[in-house]
């Protein structure tokens, strides 16, 4: 097979999905495809675009959503992802390695349309917009290290469970609200939590202008 810029980045994703970020490397890279990594640097000049190359091929069209509501947007756009970050762990600290970056402000330009047509008044649109951002990238990343750092074949209702009996062990004079909810610890579902995460935010941000 011909060696191409598409065929590069799948394989790029590939091993980010098996490896992450440490474990791509052009000299492995080479490797996989059976070439020279001259051959790769004909079509990607350095790591960095690699990088932004691959994020960009498995977001694809994750902010393109069809909502006519806004907010019913913005929970579709958060949504979706969640759900690349927690299947592809790597993006999130990609997405989160510098907040202009090009496809980040792509991100940021689809959240803040639907800020715009919120009604939301100018002055606060990019700290509205901002918050939201920094709700879904942090909390889906969260999610996906969380993930990552189970063992493979871990009954998750057994971890949560065994987190939470650690929780209501705690000293409950030092410990009193962890104590507390730790009963919600056993039986929360995270993309359910983080979508409560981004209701919080758009009430936030539409509660004082209605």
């Amino acid at each position: 097979m011909a060696l191409s810029r598409e065929r590069i980045v799948g394989a790029a994703v590939d091993m980010l999905d098996d490896a992450g970020e440490g474990g791509l490397t052009f000299r492995a890279l080479s490797a996989r495809l059976k070439t020279g990594p001259g051959a790769i640097y004909w079509h990607v000049a350095n790591k960095e675009e690699l990088l932004d190359a691959a994020a960009s091929r498995v977001l694809a069209d994750t902010t393109l959503v069809e909502v006519s509501d806004p907010a019913d947007a913005i929970r579709a756009i958060a949504l979706g992802l969640f759900d690349a970050i927690d299947e592809h762990p790597w993006l999130g600290a990609q997405l989160s390695h510098g907040p202009w970056r090009s496809l980040t402000l792509r991100i940021l330009e689809r959240l803040g349309q639907q800020i715009q047509a919120l009604g939301v008044p100018e002055e606060a649109q990019f700290t509205s917009a901002s918050a939201l951002l920094i709700h879904i990238l942090g909390a889906a990343r969260q999610n996906a290290a969380n993930a990552r750092d189970q063992p493979p074949g871990a009954d998750r209702t057994a971890v949560l469970e065994a987190e939470a009996a650690h929780w209501r062990n705690l000293d409950p004079h030092e410990y009193p609200f962890l104590q507390a909810i730790a009963g919600q610890l056993r039986d929360h579902d995270d993309r359910a939590q983080f979508l409560a995460g981004v209701d919080l935010v758009l009430n936030g941000i539409t509660g004082p202008h209605k």
